[in-house]
């Protein structure tokens, strides 16, 4: 296939050059779950809902494949490795010359944040295990802190040797890196803490929670500096720009509030999304950018120079599950309950999930372009009308204990009729 020449170099233009212009990322077959910048500024890691990396240094990404689920989480090491984490429950550590991983360990749940230490020798891991797990990259044995709360962030302090870890109970913890034990009870907010930024050089902890409250507390104290929430919930995401000037805010209303760290005002507050949560933050090498993921399969880039275009930018749907008022209800149900996993069409797109097209008499675990689960493929369920309705009635998690799909119900009898009836129209079996 020719390429147009001038079309070619822009896809292979260095994202450096693209700050302080909008663009995206496209090529993902699901949501966009991390996002990290190489410590040079010449590259960009996305982590997605379609079991892989892509690694960005133009338009056209290199596919990390290794992890067996969804990877909720990335980070750079330096400029040739990077450390990830996912609903599989591993951590993998990514050569990125040569685009091979090793698996450092497992949580016994979703890892759902992975940070380097200063020093570059320690990854530090929250899980939904209620564990922080500590994996040092010169070979030495993993150790586990446990928190007995789902862990869903942590941040190293600037000398490496305390660890901040958010939780689900709420609670902000400090603990000692070298022995694991408890340094300090930092502060409680009283709703799950989602996400923490620590500026140890400006004095000050940021972070976001299931309430919706976004606030800036002093690092030592924890005494209020700034509460910033405003009538939108969850948090999910943040980021702090390298040069310590704007924290970014992303939120499950698909808002992103630019906030300026000299006085906390607000120097931007836009919709990024026209639907679902905003998932994944960071800030170009520059500071001139905010990359941002959500439902979509593709992270969009804003400038924060030209802030007149950002109304224009997101007046369009970007919404991954876009509907339409003409759908029917079995349209709309695999729009919200399948379609991020899933395609219509013969191939898989990397995706989640396999492919439903043709769906009916078929053998659990036999498309082709798909990599099953051990569950799965030793699995003798054929789907039927039957096997698909007690999937969505049980859950996946019920119906196929040990599978990696994600735990989705569907309670009404009739959205499971309506949703089946759908699906028996891509199928070339239409009875049982």
């Amino acid at each position: 296939m020719r390429v147009w020449a001038p079309l070619l170099a822009l896809l292979l233009w260095p994202i450096a050059t693209l700050a302080g212009e909008f663009f995206t990322l496209e090529g993902h077959g699901g949501p966009i779950k991390g996002i990290a910048v190489s410590p040079d500024g010449q590259r960009v890691l996305t982590a997605s809902f379609d079991n892989a990396l892509g690694l960005w240094s133009g338009r056209i990404p290199t596919w990390l494949d290794g992890h067996e689920a969804a990877v909720n989480t990335v980070a750079f090491v330096d400029d040739m490795r990077a450390v990830s984490g996912g609903d599989d429950f591993a951590v993998r550590l990514w050569d990125l010359e040569t685009g091979t991983s090793q698996e450092l360990g497992r949580h016994k749940g979703k890892v759902m944040s992975v940070r380097v230490s200063p020093d570059q020798q320690l990854v530090a891991s929250a899980s939904w295990d209620g564990t922080i797990g500590l994996w040092s990259l010169d070979g030495n044995a993993p150790r586990f802190i446990d928190v007995g709360s789902n862990v869903n962030d942590v941040a190293f302090s600037a000398a490496g040797n305390l660890l901040f870890a958010g939780a689900s109970d709420g609670k902000i913890r400090i603990y000692e890196v070298a022995t694991g034990n408890l340094h300090q009870l930092f502060l409680s907010n009283g709703f799950g803490v989602n996400t923490l930024v620590l500026n140890e050089t400006a004095g000050w902890l940021a972070f976001g929670a299931v309430d919706g409250a976004t606030k800036v507390v002093d690092a030592k104290t924890a005494e209020l500096i700034k509460d910033v929430t405003l009538e939108r919930r969850p948090i999910l995401a943040m980021a702090l720009d390298r040069q310590g000037q704007h924290l970014a805010v992303g939120d499950g209303e698909g808002y992103i509030l630019l906030l300026n760290t000299q006085d906390w005002s607000i120097a931007n507050d836009f919709r990024a999304t026209h639907r679902g949560p905003i998932w994944a933050l960071a800030f170009s090498a520059d500071g001139e950018n905010i990359h941002a993921g959500g439902l979509d399969d593709s992270l969009f880039s804003w400038p924060l120079s030209d802030q007149a275009d950002v109304p224009r930018m997101v007046e369009q749907d970007r919404a991954f599950l876009n509907g339409n008022d003409s759908a029917s209800n079995g349209e709309r149900q695999f729009q919200r309950k399948c379609s991020i996993c899933h395609t219509l069409t013969g191939d898989s797109a990397r995706r989640a999930g396999p492919s439903l097209k043709d769906l009916f008499g078929r053998r659990a675990g036999a498309v082709a372009d798909y990599s099953y689960s051990d569950t799965l493929q030793t699995s003798d369920i054929v789907w039927s009308a039957q096997t698909i309705d007690a999937l969505f009635d049980l859950g996946p998690d019920v119906y196929i204990a040990g599978t990696k799909m994600p735990v989705q119900r569907i309670a009404r009898a009739e959205d499971r009729a309506d949703l089946i009836e759908f699906l028996r129209t891509y199928s070339d079996i239409k009875d049982d």
